[in-house]
């Protein structure tokens, strides 16, 4: 087993598409997985309002883990520490860009793209500041 560096870390990151969310409130432990979009320092997610949401305006401090399975005796994980931050409706609109872009192939997405329909439930845009990042990796 070796650590990654700096650079794999952040490569992992960027490559992934589904990371999980570990946050804890009111003496509950919740592991959560989502869909994501890496911008170099942030994850930033669009969810729809629930228990992680709540938990998570109630404690920001959040691990966020990725990893990939190559094969018997190959893969790579990631786990950062991070802080919880909520977009606001300023910045919601580049948020569902990001996201947009980074699932429609990579490119630009050529306009900004609505919030999804989620009847009564609130679409809430968020990012997870990451910290502390460590990454471990087997290639046998």
């Amino acid at each position: 087993m070796r650590e990654l560096t700096r650079a794999e870390i952040d490569e992992l990151l960027h490559e992934q598409v589904v990371g999980r969310i570990g946050c804890h409130a009111d003496g509950v432990t919740y592991v959560v997985p989502v869909i994501y979009a890496y911008d170099g320092d942030c994850v930033h997610v669009a969810s729809i309002e629930g228990r992680k949401v709540r938990m998570m305006r109630e404690n920001p401090n959040v691990c966020f883990e990725v990893d990939e399975y190559a094969a018997p005796g190959r893969w790579r994980s990631v786990i950062a520490q991070g802080a919880y931050e909520e977009v606001g409706d300023d910045e919601k609109a580049a948020s569902l860009a990001l996201l947009s872009a980074r699932f429609s192939g990579g490119g630009e997405s050529r306009r900004t793209p609505d919030a999804p329909d989620t009847g009564a439930r609130q679409t809430v845009c968020f990012r997870i500041r990451l910290g502390e990042a460590t990454g471990r990796a087997v290639s046998r």
